[in-house]
């Protein structure tokens, strides 16, 4: 057995770009991975339910099967090319419910609240992940999930920081506990924090980490809180492409530095991401009926959910144990970061 640290540092971030084509060798794990995001549509019926995503769902059921029965070896084949096909399609599927119109609407100011927003909450997550020893891949994709857009963002970012699937499993949880606690604490604030529709939309839109919270916190405060809500966390979204892509120079860097034998090393180039932007350029200029966008949003949804199913029948319970409180830690403070600095950058812009 090889011991010399160093290779054996390289060794371990090699990771196959995973899934044959082979529908022969698939299938199995794609009909599990589909089962289970069906049953996730159909628990959001119970309830009390409902106020989690079909995504949430399918990987906390992945994990239960995986951790109580395991996950069938026959299966294991098509689950790794759900987490790795599979996913990068249902990305480039997300462009098509952004528009570079939405962007506009949000406006000069808007925008600058969104964009500082993002930025401060990534670097202050990354940093502090660094000051209370959270591993680095770990604490990025909970910073992207905190700054951008919940368990869609922890998905694509990890498609170049190529962390465990424990990993991305807790950065999910943490997004959707803090998420869904801000889902429930907001609707209570406008009137304290003396929040106008608008100011409130803006707000919820900037900080809450899923879409579907979003939408559950801001239209509680009237359509109109709702609809900026929307317009701010959708052009949120759109700013996940060039977040992965500096992420993936990032990562060809510190490769680099840890060898210098690896500079021929290059950027994990996210392809994934160039069709998302391209499809968010042809419907900023096609007129896509709603009916059909509809069905879109739908197909979207439930091959995330396929996606992140697939991420729970990877996830071994006791390996996110190991890992102990401090990336819960590392959640909380995100959360409140993203949540204060946000809240103060539109009071002070008025």
């Amino acid at each position: 057995m090889d011991t010399n640290p160093r290779i054996a540092a390289q060794t371990s971030v090699v990771r196959p770009s995973g899934g044959s084509w082979d529908l022969v060798e698939n299938w199995p794990g794609l009909l599990l991975t589909a089962v289970i995001a069906a049953l996730s549509f159909g628990l959001r019926d119970l309830p009390g339910v409902a106020i989690f995503s079909p995504m949430i769902l399918s990987i906390l059921l992945g994990i239960v099967l995986h951790n109580s029965i395991g996950t069938p070896r026959i299966a294991k084949a098509g689950v790794t090319f759900c987490v790795r096909r599979v996913l990068r399609f249902a990305i480039i599927l997300l462009g098509l419910q952004l528009t570079a119109s939405q962007v506009v609407e949000v406006g000069a100011s808007g925008m600058l609240v969104l964009v500082a927003t993002l930025v401060c909450t990534f670097v202050f997550t990354t940093w502090l992940g660094r000051m209370i020893g959270v591993d680095r891949k770990l604490s990025q994709l909970i910073a992207a999930g905190t700054s951008i857009c919940g368990a869609s963002a922890v998905i694509a970012t990890n498609t170049v920081t190529e962390a465990h699937d424990e990993d991305v499993a807790y950065a999910v949880a943490c997004v959707t506990v803090f998420g869904s606690i801000a889902m429930f604490v907001y609707p209570l604030l406008p009137g304290l924090l003396h929040l106008d529709a608008h100011a409130y939309g803006l707000w919820a839109g900037a900080s809450i980490h899923e879409i579907a919270q979003v939408m559950a916190a801001a239209y509680q405060d009237g359509q109109q809180a709702g609809d900026a809500a929307a317009i701010a966390k959708l052009t949120r979204v759109a700013m996940l492409a060039p977040v992965v892509i500096v992420l993936g120079i990032l990562a060809a860097r510190n490769m680099k530095s840890s060898d210098r034998a690896c500079s021929s090393a290059k950027a994990p180039m996210p392809w994934f991401v160039l069709g998302f932007t391209a499809l968010v350029g042809l419907n900023s200029v096609v007129t896509i009926p709603a009916a059909a966008k509809a069905e879109i949003v739908l197909v979207t949804t439930f091959l995330m959910s396929m996606a992140l199913a697939a991420m729970g029948l990877e996830t071994d319970v006791a390996k996110l144990r190991a890992k102990g409180i401090r990336p819960l830690i590392l959640g909380f403070a995100a959360f409140l970061f993203v949540a204060t600095f946000s809240l103060s950058l539109i009071k002070t812009m008025g």
